[in-house]
């Protein structure tokens, strides 16, 4: 039997989560905030994560404020593991900057790169399904993802197109080869990616070797390449200021664009652990407790002939009467209210109120 491979993850934890505004806030986004269950949502991710990692194997980036947060959040993790950005940069510059800090230390340990911001209710199966990545990205110069099993035409996720014919089996789980991602779609490609059952939805969950992730930059992603070489030479001579250096000429994308999109060498794993990304209010309806009319409350609430409502409200009693699909969200300062089929615009309420010199709100 072989050896169990060295493990780490990285936990992306610096978003900004407008779409959960009046919520959340620059200075409390999602992840910081008890909005799927009654602790916050990065304290339930390092959590999942226990029974497979211990505290010291369990890395965070994030900005300055955020990881000061985090401390006090989770104070069991090391600090040298909190990792900074000088600037927020999208998840390419956050993940090359803690997949280098994970390489000078054991360029061959795996690396579990996942959001600090997603539900996932079968917390068993996804340690099974982690366990065989690993043993996947240990064994081949692979990077591995998990693919969401499409419960609808969703044109909110990007999708993963995958090869249903070849597979490798490793440690009881399917791998397929990946054959490209694709970005959110229209709803009538969508339909199509589920009739043609060789579609997943993209979780945003990677696994790779420290080395192979390297490779994979150099090969597949060369305009990056560099700036990896750089940040390497900065964390060897602990220099915050060479990193800073990286961070303000870096490009600001996601490690989708950067890398993935582009990378050879991608296997898929199911990820049917019932996952959700809570991408929006709209999405609580489907994980707060509803009653017989479907109805989700958070807080003090009365409903009278109302149906598949969704109310955050908890200082004082909200009542809703003869609505349907709408969402109200009662905060000390604000006050939203939204149907539900428009619960992703909430970000365009930012922009407007950016730009009228309302930042004391944001």
């Amino acid at each position: 039997m072989s050896p169990s491979p060295r493990v780490c993850a990285v936990i992306m934890a610096g978003g900004s989560g407008t779409r959960f505004w009046p919520l959340s806030r620059k200075s409390r986004p999602k992840q910081f905030l008890p909005i799927a269950g009654r602790k916050t949502m990065i304290e339930e991710t390092v959590a999942r994560l226990r029974p497979l990692l211990p505290f010291g194997a369990i890395y965070t980036v994030s900005n300055k404020a955020q990881a000061v947060a985090i401390r006090k959040l989770v104070p069991e993790l090391k600090a040298d593991n909190i990792l900074v950005e000088p600037f927020g940069r999208n998840t390419a510059a956050s993940l090359i900057l803690a997949t280098a800090r994970v390489y000078l230390r054991d360029r061959r340990t795996v690396v579990f790169a996942l959001p600090a911001d997603h539900l996932i209710t079968r917390p068993a199966r996804f340690i099974r399904k982690l366990r065989a990545a690993a043993a996947a990205a240990a064994k081949m110069d692979v990077i591995v993802t998990f693919g969401i099993p499409p419960a609808y035409p969703s044109t909110g996720f990007g999708y993963i197109h995958y090869s249903g014919r070849k597979r490798e089996k490793i440690g009881g789980e399917a791998f397929y080869p990946v054959l490209r991602f694709k970005e959110k779609p229209k709803l009538a490609q969508a339909k199509r990616f589920l009739a043609q059952g060789n579609h997943s939805w993209n979780s945003g969950m990677f696994i790779w070797r420290a080395d192979v992730f390297a490779q994979k930059l150099e090969e597949y992603a060369p305009d990056f390449f560099p700036y990896w070489q750089r940040i390497l030479k900065a964390l060897e001579k602990e220099s915050q200021s060479g990193v800073a250096a990286v961070f303000r000429e870096i490009p600001a994308t996601s490690i989708d664009y950067a890398l993935m999109e582009r990378a050879k060498g991608v296997l898929m794993v199911e990820g049917d652990f019932d996952w959700s990304d809570v991408g929006s209010w709209g999405s609580l309806a489907d994980i707060w407790p509803r009653d017989e009319a479907g109805n989700a409350l958070r807080g003090k609430g009365q409903f009278i002939d109302s149906r598949d409502c969704l109310v955050y409200s908890p200082r004082r009693l909200t009542a809703v009467v003869g609505l349907k699909d709408v969402i109200v969200v009662d905060t000390e300062d604000a006050l939203l209210v939204c149907d539900k089929k428009a619960d992703q615009r909430v970000k365009d309420v930012i922009e407007k109120l950016k730009k009228k010199g309302k930042e004391r709100i944001l």
